[in-house]
Order: structure tokens, then C-alpha cells, then sequence
């Protein structure tokens, strides 16, 4: 979906695709991801002079709502953002904290599955597992 279309989307909901939303939206592509809302802020006021933190936290979570960036929790009460237009998941190691991406294809029939014994239809998934990674697992 191109900057246009999404642009296009919002105004036909009635919303507005802001500047501080637009860079935000550009750094979590350009980043491919997994920023903290510290880092958004760090590289967006970079960017945008006099954008406050306020502003970005807003800005996150109206991208989250409208499902252009989506919350991942990666552990440990941490939380990053990243785009949706790669649908991924994550492997997590307890110990050493090591991540593995994961593409959503593995866990394709398990969100089928769900759509058929619910009903429920997920548009927007991310899933992280937890567990040890190879090396941790040996010790």
C-alpha cells in the first residue's frame, strides 16, 4: 500500500495523515521495526525540531488503531513498534534475551484454524513465543 493510498484510506475516514504521522510512519519503514517509542522519538525530533514525546506516544497509537504500525511485546514489559506491512513473529529467548523473526507463513494454518472454529477473523497478528534458545538450552 503506497503513502497515497493510505493518505487516500484516512481522509475517506474522516482522518488526517499528519506531518509527525507521516515521519513516524517513514521511520518505523526505513527501520523495518522493533523501536521503542524512545527511539521513534530520538530519530523523529531529529527530523522535526519542537515534536514532543506527547506527540509521538499519539501518533503511535493512532497508527496502531488504524493498522498502520503495530505493538509488539517483546519481554520484560517491553514494548516496540514496527510496521505492518511485514508480518512476522518472534522467538525469544529467556536468558540471553537472543530474537529470532519467524515469517508469518509457519503459523498460517493455526490462524485458519482459528478463523474456522470461531469465526473470528484476525487482521492484524503478531505473535511472540518464549522459551531457550539453542545455546541457553545446553547450559
Amino acid at each position: 500500500m503506497s503513502i497515497n493510498s493510505i493518505i487516500s484510506d484516512l481522509r475517506k475516514e474522516g482522518y488526517r495523515l499528519t506531518p509527525q504521522r507521516l515521519l513516524i510512519l517513514q521511520i518505523l519503514e526505513e527501520q523495518g521495526g522493533h523501536l521503542s517509542p524512545a527511539e521513534i522519538y530520538e530519530q523523529a525530533v531529529e527530523r522535526m525540531p519542537g515534536l514532543t514525546e506527547a506527540t509521538v506516544y499519539r501518533s503511535l497509537d493512532f497508527l496502531a488503531l488504524k493498522g498502520l504500525a503495530m505493538v509488539a511485546h517483546m519481554g520484560g514489559g517491553r514494548l516496540v513498534y514496527e510496521t505492518t506491512r511485514h508480518n512476522h513473529h518472534h522467538l525469544i529467548c529467556r536468558t540471553c534475551r537472543h530474537t529470532i523473526e519467524i515469517e508469518h507463513d509457519l503459523l498460517e494454518a493455526v490462524y485458519a484454524q482459528f478463523n474456522e472454529r470461531t469465526g473470528f477473523q484476525i487482521d492484524c497478528c503478531h505473535v511472540t513465543f518464549f522459551g531457550l534458545c539453542p545455546a541457553c538450552a545446553q547450559l
